[in-house]
């Protein structure tokens, strides 16, 4: 747990101040075993589940189940990696607020 929250740090995921539940872990495998598929892509491999409201701004809103989509970083869809592309616009530092939105509208076109 330590070193994800250090590896999050890093990436520019989590600051160092915010601290994750420790009822985050079952909130996050129960929504991957309700939501298995990637949100833009479909993608089924390195699956994240995203805070649609950044967890470091909006720290009360962790385990809210409305607030989480799923994204992939497998890269397998053309390259795409759909949890820093969609959910942080290519910047782990920033955050989509419409990525649920951008997510219903891509996977429809990748299905085309």
């Amino acid at each position: 747990m330590i070193l994800t929250h250090i590896k999050d740090v890093v990436q520019g995921k989590a600051s160092l101040g915010v601290k994750r539940s420790s009822k985050w872990p079952a909130v996050r495998k129960k929504h991957l075993k309700e939501h298995s598929t990637c949100a833009v892509c479909g993608g089924t491999q390195k699956l994240e589940v995203h805070h649609i409201k950044s967890f470091s701004e909006f720290p009360e809103l962790e385990l809210e189940p409305t607030n989480l989509i799923t994204l992939c970083e497998s890269k397998s869809k053309g390259g795409l990696n759909c949890h820093l592309i969609f959910g942080h616009l290519a910047n782990y530092k920033s955050s989509n607020p419409t990525v649920t939105e951008d997510a219903k509208v891509w996977l429809e076109k990748l299905k085309k």
